[in-house]
């Protein structure tokens, strides 16, 4: 067995805080640790459905964005202020997705929460760690939008979390950190509920393909760390 360069075992995630009402003037705010990656997760709301939503749907929406702040990485990155990257439209598309997975969207009529994701320090995992402070800063909202009389009730059906897995020189290894991401043979983020359903599993061979032996050890893997995760929130 390879050693990691953090010291961790093939199975164990990196350190791991949510901080909340991180900020004063949003719903709801999360900073979200993932060992060095670190986002910063907002909810807000808007007492209105989408435009684009016909005017007898009874559902509310839940969506997200996301970004990259210029010196979250090695070397600076651009602001995206007028047209964003197909990476970043990936990876907001699938915060909103795993989030609305997790709601009941009619008990929640006339309402638009969004969750904007904004990574401060990048260092492996950042979709991941927004799709957990994602949750809790929606969950936070929830809360006071029932409290506020707002909602009638709780929309949530069950928490959701996720993780990154790859697999290195035939090794799976849990929550990669960029310098293990940056050569993974195989890179998998996968999303599950509390009770173990599946809503993504992004799973790419960056090199050689791997087998169903393989696949099913990375899914089982991230199964038990969501668990893990899931009793931190």
């Amino acid at each position: 067995m390879s050693e990691r360069l953090s010291g961790r075992s093939n199975d164990e995630l990196r350190t791991i805080k949510f901080t909340r009402d991180y900020t004063k003037h949003a719903l709801s705010s999360i900073l979200v640790e993932f060992g060095d990656t670190k986002v910063i997760v907002t909810a807000s709301v808007d007492e209105k459905s989408p435009k684009w939503m016909e005017k007898d749907d009874p559902r509310g929406w839940v969506t997200a964005e996301y970004s990259l702040l210029p010196t979250s990485t090695h070397t600076r990155c651009q602001r995206e202020r007028t047209k964003i990257s197909g990476r970043t439209q990936e990876i907001q598309r699938l915060i909103g997705r795993s989030l609305r997975s997790c709601v009941d969207l009619e008990k929640m009529t006339g309402l638009t929460i969004t969750i904007d994701a904004d990574v401060i320090q990048a260092d492996g995992g950042t979709r991941c760690a927004s799709i957990c402070g994602g949750y809790l800063a929606l969950e936070t909202a929830v809360q006071k939008l029932i409290a506020e009389g707002k909602l009638s009730e709780n929309p949530i059906l069950e928490p959701i979390a996720a993780v990154s897995v790859g697999l290195i020189d035939g090794e799976v290894k849990l929550d990669l950190d960029y310098s293990e991401d940056s050569h993974a043979q195989v890179d998998s983020n996968v999303v599950m509920t509390k009770s173990g359903k599946i809503i993504e599993f992004q799973t790419t061979a960056e090199g050689n393909p791997f087998t169903k032996q393989e696949l099913y050890k990375i899914l089982d893997t991230a199964e038990k760390a969501i668990q893990d995760i899931i009793a931190k929130y």
